[in-house]
């Protein structure tokens, strides 16, 4: 009798643990799907607002008329009417989550896979004779005509480094920042080790204004002398002043002959002018001979 008390009495014990944890499960368990929240849009196309990672979905009703142009164009006498009232009944359509950045997009072939999968879940018989050209008439018509784009509402932008200065990164042996030497002193903008270069300055660099025309006066004043002027000129009448020599550029200077003085005429041109005269003095005297014989 003993021993049956004390079974029992485990028994009960291990039935309540087990309760308990199955509730603590559930409990867990209802909490993370709490805490799933879901961007329900009223349109298959447009911009849906939400947090990262929530769902978003469209309702069945924004699709309605798309599901009623596609099963009418499918030729396959489906009643359209029909597979419209039955989408139109769906409360959510998933259509993903909004990514973790500030904005992304649910193309509209991902909308009309999506939509093509609600209506046949609902098994419509408004399908017509063949339902699943029915549904890839309805899938064409929705990802023709749908898009979304989402926007994160709790996206917050990454801190970026403030102008000149560089962030910390790995160094080497020399403990300094990659790429950077390890003495402070040697980086710009002096010894703070911050990296920062001072602006240079250009204001002495020389610019020319256009559309500043000078006038003559101002450029050549009236007692000063023009390009040019001023110079030595020779052999320039009134150049130079009265008293003084006129004398040619350069230094120009006569050769000087053989050795002998200049004006006197030379002994091989006084033979050359006897003999030219005695040959003249021949040529008359045979001359004249010949006329008188």
């Amino acid at each position: 009798m003993r021993k049956t008390t004390i079974w029992q009495t485990t028994r009960n014990a291990l039935t309540v643990t087990a309760l308990a944890a199955l509730v603590t499960g559930g409990a867990f368990l209802t909490s993370g799907t709490a805490s799933a929240a879901t961007t329900l849009a009223n349109a298959c196309s447009g911009t849906v607002n939400g947090g990262m990672g929530d769902t978003v979905a469209i309702t069945g009703t924004s699709v309605k008329e798309l599901v009623r142009a596609g099963a009418k164009e499918a030729g396959t006498l489906a009643l359209y009417d029909v597979a419209a009232n039955d989408i139109a009944k769906v409360n959510k359509i998933d259509l993903g989550t909004v990514p973790n950045a500030a904005g992304g997009s649910v193309d509209g072939k991902a909308i009309g896979a999506a939509v093509k999968q609600a209506v046949r879940e609902t098994k419509s018989w408004g399908l017509g004779l063949n339902p699943e050209k029915t549904l890839n008439s309805i899938e064409h018509k929705v990802a023709g005509s749908c898009g979304l784009t989402t926007v994160a509402t709790n996206y917050v932008a990454p801190t970026l480094p403030a102008p000149g200065t560089t962030s910390p990164q790995q160094g080497g042996a020399g403990g300094g920042t990659h790429g950077l030497p390890s003495n402070p002193s040697l980086l710009p903008g002096g010894s703070n080790g911050t990296g920062y270069a001072p602006p240079r300055d250009y204001g002495n660099l020389p610019v020319a204004q256009p559309g500043v025309a000078v006038a003559p006066g101002v450029r050549y004043p009236a007692n000063s002398p023009l390009p040019g002027e001023g110079g030595p000129q020779y052999g320039v009448p009134g150049a130079q002043d009265q008293n003084s020599d006129v004398r040619n550029a350069g230094n120009a200077e006569a050769l000087a002959t053989d050795g002998m003085p200049g004006g006197d005429v030379q002994l091989p041109m006084l033979l050359a002018v006897l003999v030219l005269a005695g040959v003249t003095a021949a040529l008359v005297r045979t001359w004249v001979l010949r006329r008188v014989s």
